[in-house]
């Protein structure tokens, strides 16, 4: 190979390793959003339980679920709730415990999820809350990852997913 010939092959070279690293970096990123063992392995680090962030919500309307979720390869503690008819997505920093964001919910699948979350809870006779600290209170070691209400055979449930380590379950509680 002469001279001439290798100088391009350098920086061709580098180029196509950094768009492998980054499409790694990516599909890494797709991985951990999409899995659970990633999620719960995250959760284990955050400060902040998920009852903390249920009660820190409540300023901006009653909680209709709260879960952990990763978004954009980070931990993100979200609330759905609901104040005067309108919906909210509150974001709760799991490290602090306060409300960094909340924007309404006015369409799409959220919307769709709040209504059905919204119509569920009107019907509780206690909170999300307190089924949360419950269910975690009769399983030791666990930690709260998600809560979402709703209707099962007519009787309003809170259905509290819990992990341990890499372990996840999901137990049905009546509100």
């Amino acid at each position: 190979m002469n001279m001439t010939r290798k100088t391009w092959l350098v920086p061709v070279l580098a180029a196509a390793a950094a768009c492998w690293g980054s499409t790694l970096a990516a599909q890494d990123k797709d991985e951990q959003e999409g899995n659970p063992a990633a999620l719960a392995k995250a959760i284990m680090g955050a400060r902040v339980s998920l009852e903390r962030g249920l009660a820190a919500s409540a300023s901006h309307g009653q909680p209709i679920s709260a879960e952990f979720e990763m978004e954009e390869g980070k931990l993100q503690l979200s609330v759905y709730t609901v104040k005067d008819g309108k919906f909210f997505e509150v974001i709760v920093d799991h490290n602090t415990g306060k409300v960094v964001k909340a924007e309404p919910i006015a369409a799409g699948e959220d919307y769709t999820a709040a209504q059905s979350q919204s119509a569920a809870m009107a019907k509780a006779k206690g909170s999300l809350r307190a089924a949360v600290e419950k269910v975690v209170r009769d399983n030791a070691g666990f930690r709260a990852v998600g809560v979402t209400a709703s209707l099962k055979d007519g009787r309003v449930v809170a259905d509290v997913t819990l992990a341990k380590g890499e372990e996840l379950k999901t137990l049905s509680v009546p509100l």
